[in-house]
């Protein structure tokens, strides 16, 4: 993308390095302190609540980010781990500067639909982590509930139905969330996508051309032997 090459050439150096250790270890730590001083509240200090924001609880549109995924001792690790594998390959892949602006612009449209509707939630925002990491990688394979091996391509499409339920039955805050957070997604691989599909489409085209060229040489073949 032409346009995020220009950006990075101007912007690149201010790129958080390991932007996904930093939310891991972030999530880890609250989990680790409501585990243990669960009367402070903590998880509820750092959501995203527009009428806090609001009254000047600022630091609440960036830290909703370290809220954990979830409270089950057994799968925290395991979520955590997962999160940080993905986030590390794609900067691996993508660099430091790309990794940040697709995370900030997940971050952007989630905090977008928080602060009209009322409604914030963290968890598509860290989907969509796994969305670019099962499109570029669609034939890895995760070990679902630590023993069963699994194609991110299969996880992914069920990802895409678990959103797509919730833009149809969800209430609106909840939809408008679903929606927003694949707009990074889309901004990254809409255009390839979209490429992708018209390819196909010529080359089913060409193939029904030629299947149907084919066939009417076939016919012309036999009419000519039935007038001979």
């Amino acid at each position: 993308m032409k346009f995020l090459d220009r950006l990075e050439r101007k912007l690149g150096r201010y790129a958080i390095q390991g932007l996904m250790t930093y939310i891991v270890v972030g999530n880890l730590v609250v989990f680790m302190l409501d585990l243990v001083l669960p009367q402070l509240g903590i998880p509820g200090k750092l959501a995203l609540i527009p009428s806090e924001v609001l009254k000047g609880q600022v630091w609440r549109l960036v830290t909703y980010i370290f809220i954990p995924p979830t409270y089950s001792i057994v799968f925290i690790f395991f979520t955590l781990y997962f999160y940080y594998i993905i986030g590390n390959t794609l900067e691996g892949l993508w660099g430091s500067f790309r990794l940040n602006v697709y995370y900030l612009a997940g971050m952007i449209g989630t905090t977008i639909a928080a602060l009209i509707t009322g409604y914030s939630d963290a968890t598509h925002l860290n989907l969509s982590l796994f969305l670019a990491f099962a499109h570029l990688f669609p034939n890895h394979e995760v070990l679902l509930f630590f023993f069963l091996p699994v194609k991110m391509k299969y996880l992914a499409w069920l990802n895409w139905a678990f959103i797509a339920i919730t833009v149809i039955i969800a209430p609106l805050g909840g939809k408008i969330a679903a929606i927003v957070s694949v707009l990074n997604f889309l901004l990254f691989f809409g255009p390839d996508i979209i490429k992708g599909i018209r390819n196909r489409r010529n080359a089913y085209m060409k193939r029904k051309n030629f299947y149907r060229q084919l066939e009417e040489g076939r016919r012309a073949n036999r009419e000519n032997l039935w007038k001979q």
